[in-house]
């Protein structure tokens, strides 16, 4: 069963709760160079909480209208290790259950009835309505004969009815209307919402994630030309173009060029594509960033680049123009192997990288400017 069959409708990607910090991310040299063991092999040793991280990393990837996903497994979880809300709702629109269990075997019918009477007992005492799916999430999958049930529903819901009226341990210690309100309310459901997944369906889902290189070491994928900018400066770029205009009218302040007069200008005309080449270079980093690794990753690296030229670009400098290639030729030379984009990355990124902080007044070359 593969649960990415439902087609996109949103770009935007889901909040996630609870996620690692980036810190956490290997350096491009244990990119490179990759796990010692296979992703499916690591994922056997997780311990259940690394297990219910994976699980939600794993559900951004699928092709569905997630709003919000959130890991709620531990104490008082009420049978919901983590849940994928489609409304701002949340449990009380529409929604899908991801059980987690990180167990040796595959699981079978005696774990997986338990889970479901938590589900139903849930529904009963009003703490969620039903969801849309209800996904066993285990590295050994599930068993055969559970798996067989699965994909029978109507059998699945004889026998569960039937462990729910034997008055066996399944239900020892429930209180008896509770008990009956669980069995007519699973009577008259549909289980067709449960249903189980392979490990390697989530790990190829995974893949697609920006979580995936990070989590198992493996090297970022491809990424994709940067393209040439716009003939013309777009809004976004007004701040850092017209530092470097700033830069090149201090030479001849009697020039009074605006960014257009500069870009024909036999000196400076070429010297401004290139920078802004850079920039734009720097932008698509961080859109390959924002897709492929997690959140966080390319500002930090962002920060590093700051932290290491900021004390240049402060200092005395004979013109904006000394100081603005100072500062270019100092990010050049910054060690930054520990970053995991840098193996993906070139020096226009690191001069551009500059231009966004300027973009931001982070970054000023005419001090008398900023």
């Amino acid at each position: 069963m593969s649960v990415d069959a439902q087609p996109s409708k949103v770009s935007a990607a889901p909040e996630i709760d609870d996620m690692p910090a980036p810190s956490a991310l290997p350096s491009s040299d244990s990119s490179l160079l990759g796990p010692p063991v296979q992703p499916a092999q690591r994922v056997y040793f997780y311990s259940p909480d690394e297990w219910e991280a994976f699980i939600a990393e794993w559900a951004t990837g699928i092709k569905a209208n997630y709003f919000q996903i959130k890991r709620l497994g531990g104490p008082g979880d009420r049978g919901v290790d983590v849940a994928a809300f489609r409304t701002d709702r949340g449990f009380e629109g529409s929604w899908d259950c991801f059980q987690a269990k990180h167990y040796a075997n595959a699981l079978t019918l005696s774990d997986a009835l338990p889970e479901m009477l938590k589900l139903f007992q849930g529904v009963v005492l009003g703490h969620y309505i039903l969801p849309e799916r209800y996904v066993f999430v285990a590295p050994r999958g599930c068993g055969g004969s559970l798996n067989r049930l699965l994909s029978k529903p109507t059998d699945l819901r004889t026998k569960f009815l039937d462990a729910i009226a034997s008055g066996g341990t399944l239900t020892k210690g429930l209180d008896e209307q509770v008990r009956r309100s669980v069995h007519d309310l699973a009577a008259t459901s549909d289980h067709s919402i449960f249903r189980s997944l392979e490990l390697s369906e989530m790990l190829d889902t995974h893949r697609s994630t920006p979580y995936y290189s990070a989590r198992f070491g493996t090297a970022l994928p491809a990424r994709p030309p940067a393209g040439s900018p716009p003939t013309s400066p777009s809004p976004e770029e007004r701040r850092y173009v017209q530092k470097l205009v700033d830069a090149y009218n201090e030479q001849d302040p009697a020039s009074g060029a605006d960014a257009t007069e500069i870009a024909s200008h036999a000196k400076f005309g070429p010297h401004l594509q290139r920078q802004r080449e850079s920039f734009y270079a720097a932008e698509a980093l961080r859109v390959y960033a924002r897709d492929s690794v997690p959140d966080g990753t390319f500002e930090l690296l962002q920060g590093d680049v700051y932290s290491g030229v900021i004390d240049t670009a402060e200092a005395d400098h004979e013109s904006g123009l000394d100081r603005l290639r100072a500062v270019l030729t100092l990010s050049g030379q910054l060690d930054l192997r520990a970053h995991a984009l840098i193996s993906v990355s070139r020096l226009e990124d690191r001069q551009g990288i500059c231009h966004q902080l300027a973009n931001v007044d982070k970054l000023t070359w005419v001090a008398s400017h900023g």
